[in-house]
Parts: C-alpha cells; structure tokens; sequence
C-alpha cells in the first residue's frame, strides 16, 4: 500500500526531486501542455499559453465556492495560476487567464503557500488551471513535502492536457477534477481557440482514469461535463463520449459561461455570433 497523499512515498524515496528535474528540463524546448510550443520558457519565451519560468498567481486562499466534495468545513486550498492553455471566451477568470493579474513567485514562495493553506485548516491543496505550471509545481512541492506538507492535491484543469505529463506526475495527484467542455471540434475552436480539444480531453481523461485504476490508494476523480447554455444540443454529445469511459458523471451546469471576456468586444470569436 502506497502512502497518502500521494506524494509523500515520492518524496522520501528521492524520485519527486529527480522528477522535478527532468520536468524543469522540459522547459528548454516546451511540451509541457498539448500545444507543444517548443519554446524556450528558461529564457522566458511564451507560448499559447504566455507563462514564462515564474511561476504567477493570481490568488489563493481558502475556497469555499468549489464542488461540495472538496470543501468541507475548511474550504478547499484553492491557488489559481495566471495565464491558461486555453483561450475560452467565455472565462470568468479573464483577468488572470487572458489578463495581466498575477503575482510573480519563486519556488520557494509557492511552497510557503501551500503551507500556509495547511496552516489556515484547508483540506486539500487546489490547483487551478495548472497544466502549463506543472515542472514548477512539483518543484515546489518537493521543497514543500520535505518540510510536512501532507494535504491532498486536487488537480483542476481544462482537460486540455498532454498525456505524456500526466504520465510522469502519475501517482502524485490524489484528486483529479478535468473539464470535458466540448464533443464538437468547431465549438472548441471558436469559443476555446483548439480545434482538437474533444479528442485531446477524452485521451486525458482515460489516462487519468486508467491511473486511477491501478492506484493502490484512495485517488479519485470528478470529470465536469460542461453544459453550455447555447450550445445544449451540442453539449449532450460530451455525455455520450464520457459515458462509456467513466461510467457515471458528476454533472456540473456549468452556469458562469456567460462571455465576460468578450462580451463587449467585436471579435469574430464572439460566442454570441452563434445566435446571428
């Protein structure tokens, strides 16, 4: 039987330093997320994505707004990273997404931080939008693990992930928590700017779910089908995809799609030109 959390056999055996390493390394030529930029973010040129080395953080803090099974009375540990590998339209996070809130960090200090979310009586650590961010976070959590951190870490994500990363980090995550925002590929290009998003979120999910099937610990998943208010026929087809790979759903509306971002905009992406 593995330890849990997840991470904590990792670091005493020496392999989540050596993982941390490598993924750093990643960084020189990156692949990190599906987008495979193959830029150099140790010299701090962006991708998609625009996140260079520094890790940047648009809050943290006890979260209790979150799916009911991850808050508790404690809240769930929620860190949001600035920047995304998607380009939703829709993104109520905008301003840290598309935006240029965020503070810079070290390594160090995003360590402190999860600490100080133990500290405050968090149940988990919530990793928000950390696709792009994963060498630095698992740096962190190395210096973070050997000083006793112990909580869980909620990966909360897209679904836009790159498979070979969530092989490497296989075993660290304790709670995975994946959008599935779209079956159609023009939906996905128009409202998140990636064309390939269903096929690249349903293998990203099926890794995840296969991790999840030969974990020897208490590792869970919450896949969030995303409901589009104007998009309701189209958004049936993502259940019909997930069902057969999970089973059942944890079924989120997703509620808080209305386009801030471009809302006021003129711009061909515009969500609303699907009603025209």
């Amino acid at each position: 039987m593995t330890g849990y959390p997840g991470y904590i056999d990792s670091s005493r055996n020496g392999r989540l330093k050596d993982l941390a390493a490598g993924l750093m390394e990643c960084l020189k030529d990156c692949t990190v997320c599906p987008h495979h930029c193959h830029v150099n973010r140790q010299e701090g040129e962006p991708g998609f994505c625009r996140a260079g080395l520094q890790v940047e953080i648009g809050s943290y803090g006890p979260h209790f707004g979150e799916e009911p099974p991850l808050v508790g009375r404690g809240g769930s540990g929620t860190i949001f990273f600035s920047h995304c590998n998607l380009g939703c339209v829709f993104c109520q996070n905008y301003d840290i997404s598309r935006g240029h809130h965020g503070e810079k960090v070290s390594l160090e200090k995003l360590a402190r931080i999860m600490f100080s979310l133990q500290d405050r009586g968090c149940h988990n650590i919530n990793l928000v939008t950390p696709s792009y961010y994963v060498p630095q976070i698992i740096a962190a959590l190395a210096i973070a693990a050997e000083k006793g951190l112990r909580l869980p870490l909620v990966y909360n994500c897209g679904g836009y992930e790159e498979k070979s990363t969530l092989e490497q980090i296989a075993g660290l995550i304790d709670i995975y928590m994946p959008d599935f925002k779209y079956a159609d590929p023009e939906v996905g290009k128009r409202l998140s700017h990636v064309p390939d998003y269903p096929w690249v979120a349903k293998e990203a999910i099926k890794e995840i779910l296969f991790m999840l099937e030969t974990s020897l610990t208490r590792r869970k998943s919450l896949v969030k089908a995303k409901v589009l208010a104007m998009f309701l026929r189209k958004s049936r087809y993502s259940w019909i995809i997930l069902i057969p790979q999970v089973g059942h759903l944890f079924l989120l509306l997703a509620h808080r799609t209305f386009p801030w971002w471009l809302s006021t905009q003129r711009n061909p992406f515009h969500p609303l030109s699907f009603l025209r």
